[in-house]
């Protein structure tokens, strides 16, 4: 479904949100590095000037293709962080980009079957990084090893997963004392906290993974737990789908593009001010499904840019004269329905010259999730639905005959093809 704009009639009433459109001015810039290295990876001269927020790292969280790491490098980013072995193919591309890398080592998690207690097991993973660093060790675009990351997920206790991680990163250290080593954790109570704190000697610099308004507390929750490393945000973002409100029958209500967009902007520029922080990778460069198709993925499965990497090119000094559609408010008739009832949604948005909008509607199957041991999520499925009307600004459907969970989802596309994006969950009785 989808329709081109025609003006907008459709009026929100009560439950509005109108979000401020993104101001490059008040955008700042957020360069992000780990200690002792300038942006491109050289050592900072001794008495250097430099600000804090040049000697900081600026980049993102990556899993994605040729093009969205171009992408990334076009929208100003100077580092980008991968997860494992399986993106080697990143450090080409990324010296060819201009790009360093921080290059992940993934190591095995417990809550997935990997078993810490198996020699066999922990030592052929061993086996596996050694040759891996003796490889790319000496690489013009390596600027840290991630060395696992949140492998202690699910454990009741943290500490002998996060000593694995330490023996590992001394091992890499051992084959390659010229790059830091970074461990990266999930957002932990303050007990966890104090735990880390003492635990691992060998890993040089502290990757946490946090999101909403966590992010802003993090710092001093780790000083106060008695963290001395330099800290990397190593994930950042708005409302989780863990943590964000929900509708009666569970299904996570999702921010917008645009309310997304304004977190980020926010937590760029708080981020920027904090000197303490060497480096912050906003999640996730390119698209990924986990909850919606749209939560996480700063792109478009097509690759489209959207509202959330104008605010992260802002931030990281090339502003864009074009930016992406706002969504002002969007609205569904109510949320739950019939078999067969009519249902009637709209969006209010606006594109940054006035230029029409065009909008896709889909309805697709909510998610499943995950089962605690696994991190694969089932593809959502699109329902085919009859629609009685469509335009840029509102559509009218039929429910599905099958009962369930289902999602309206809205791309909203300019004339440049930046896109908007929006969901409104609702339950077929």
């Amino acid at each position: 479904m989808s329709a081109p704009h025609a003006g907008w009639p459709f009026r929100f009433r009560g439950w509005r949100r109108l979000i401020e459109g993104l101001s490059a001015a008040a955008l700042l810039t957020a360069g992000l590095n780990p200690a002792g290295l300038a942006a491109g990876g050289a050592p900072l001269a001794q008495g250097t000037n430099r600000s804090p927020v040049a000697a900081q790292w600026q980049g993102a969280a990556f899993e994605g293709d040729r093009d969205a790491l171009a992408k990334l490098a076009a929208a100003g980013a100077k580092v980008v962080r991968v997860y494992s072995e399986s993106h080697a193919w990143v450090l080409d591309e990324a010296q060819r980009l201009g790009l360093k890398v921080v290059m992940g080592l993934w190591v095995g998690h417990p809550r997935l079957g990997f078993r810490l207690d198996d020699p066999q097991a922990v030592g052929r993973q061993e086996q596996g990084i050694r040759q891996f660093v003796l490889r790319y060790r000496a690489h013009p675009a390596l600027l840290a090893w991630g060395v696992g990351n949140e492998v202690e997920l699910a454990q009741s206790d943290p500490l002998p997963a996060w000593r694995e991680v330490d023996r590992l990163a001394g091992i890499v250290k051992a084959l390659d004392a010229a790059h830091p080593t970074m461990m990266t954790v999930s957002d932990h109570s303050d007990e966890d906290l104090r735990l880390l704190a003492g635990c691992c000697p060998h890993v040089d610099l502290l990757g946490v993974n946090v999101y909403a308004g966590g992010l802003f507390a993090i710092l001093p929750r780790l000083r106060a737990a008695g963290v001395t490393k330099p800290v990397v945000i190593a994930e950042f973002g708005p409302l989780g789908q863990w943590q964000a409100g929900h509708k009666p029958w569970g299904a996570p209500i999702e921010p917008t593009s645009t309310e997304k967009a304004a977190y980020f902007r926010d937590a760029l520029a708080f981020l920027a001010r904090q000197p303490e922080v060497k480096g912050a990778f906003p999640f996730l460069w390119g698209a990924k499904l986990e909850q919606t198709e749209t939560w996480h993925g700063l792109l478009l499965g097509d690759g489209s840019l959207t509202a959330m990497t104008d605010a992260l090119s802002a931030a990281w000094g090339k502003p864009t004269p074009a930016p992406a559609p706002m969504i002002r408010g969007i609205g569904i008739a109510a949320d739950e329905f019939a078999r067969g009832q009519e249902i009637s949604a709209g969006v209010d948005a606006v594109s940054f010259d006035g230029s029409p909008l065009r909008t896709e509607w889909r309805v697709l199957t909510e998610s499943v999730g995950r089962r605690p041991d696994s991190d694969h999520e089932p593809p959502l499925e699109r329902l085919p639905v009859r629609v009685l009307h469509e335009d840029a600004a509102s559509v009218r459907f039929v429910a599905p005959e099958r009962p369930g969970a289902y999602r309206l989802y809205i791309t909203l596309r300019d004339r440049n093809g930046k896109a908007a994006t929006a969901n409104l969950p609702f339950l077929v009785r």
